[in-house]
């Protein structure tokens, strides 16, 4: 079969995803899961007597606390790495901080249960996803997330 695919012309690409369509709202909605599954882990965890039931919520909460951490991690650095270019670095001379900051904080979240890490994380990437727009010319807007934690997070204004 692949003997039949000598006429194929060459194609070159320099984005790992077709350009435009980076987003950072996937690392602000685990960022916000973060903080919800810390809630739900205190919630269930700090009721005294801990049922195996409830064990079991919490050490599921945990591994998907993890999950998520690592999901802002990726995402972040993805657009960091692939999106932001000498232009935008320019303009924002702080997104290497910014990210470094990210990713540490993430890392927190993941070795720790304190909700204010999760709340620091979500600062942090609403900060990084008003850059991300800005860079498109694009205007924000700050709301409350429409589910808990229900936490200001950062939108396109349109």
């Amino acid at each position: 079969i692949l003997k039949h695919l000598k006429n194929i012309p060459l194609g070159h690409a320099h984005c790992d995803i077709p350009c435009k369509i980076y987003d950072p709202m996937i690392a602000q909605i685990a960022a916000l899961s973060v903080v919800r599954l810390l809630d739900i882990i205190k919630e269930v965890g700090g009721q005294g007597n801990v049922s195996l039931e409830d064990q079991n919520t919490i050490s599921r909460c945990i591994f998907r606390k993890e999950e998520e951490a690592e999901k802002v991690k990726k995402e972040v650095r993805v657009i960091w790495g692939d999106y932001f270019k000498k232009p935008q670095l320019d303009l924002f001379p702080e997104i290497h901080e910014l990210t470094h900051g990210i990713m540490q904080k993430a890392s927190a979240c993941k070795q720790e249960i304190g909700r204010e890490n999760g709340e620091q994380l979500i600062i942090l990437v609403n900060r990084f996803a008003e850059i991300f727009w800005e860079t498109k010319k694009i205007k924000t807007v700050t709301r409350e997330c429409p589910y808990p934690p229900n936490l200001p997070t950062i939108y396109p204004a349109h």
